[in-house]
């Protein structure tokens, strides 16, 4: 009887430990490497003019393109008076069938997410790690030039 108390024991401690961790945050991905950004020396513009009386914040602002080792992500941000409006991709990965069906399934999601917190700080899509990374990195870079 003994034993049978001492392991229903160890196995219910194993278990509240484990339910007790909280999940982690996706960590920078390594071998992921930026392109040139204003702080190289290049300079990046809004792709349209402020709009509606040139209120800070409005227009369409293009993000970095960011390569990742599938290809590179690049985004541009559409914003009214500093709310984001949209979020178009500009540049995806799609050297094969598998890259492309990655990015076709991924790429809405992520735009989706963005759009409903407003920022860059969004979620990667689970098996699309590299390209979600990409597409956060180049809507943040978009939201900056912005100054969202």
């Amino acid at each position: 009887m003994r034993p049978a108390v001492t392991v229903t024991t160890g196995i219910s401690a194993v278990i509240i430990t484990l339910l007790a961790l909280k999940p982690h945050q996706l960590p920078a991905l390594d071998g992921v490497s930026r392109a040139p950004s204003a702080s190289s020396g290049l300079r990046s513009t809004p792709s349209e003019g402020p709009s509606g009386g040139g209120s800070p914040g409005t227009g369409t602002f293009t993000g970095d393109p960011i390569d990742t080792p599938y290809g590179t992500v690049q985004v541009a941000a559409t914003l009214a008076k500093g709310k984001l409006t949209a979020v178009k991709v500009l540049k995806a990965p799609n050297e094969n069938g598998r890259d492309q069906q990655i990015a076709d399934y991924a790429l809405p999601r992520l735009s989706q997410e963005a759009l409903g917190a407003q920022s860059a700080h969004i979620d990667a899509v689970s098996g699309a790690s590299y390209t979600s990374q990409g597409y956060i990195q180049s809507l943040q870079s978009a939201l900056d030039q912005a100054g969202a």
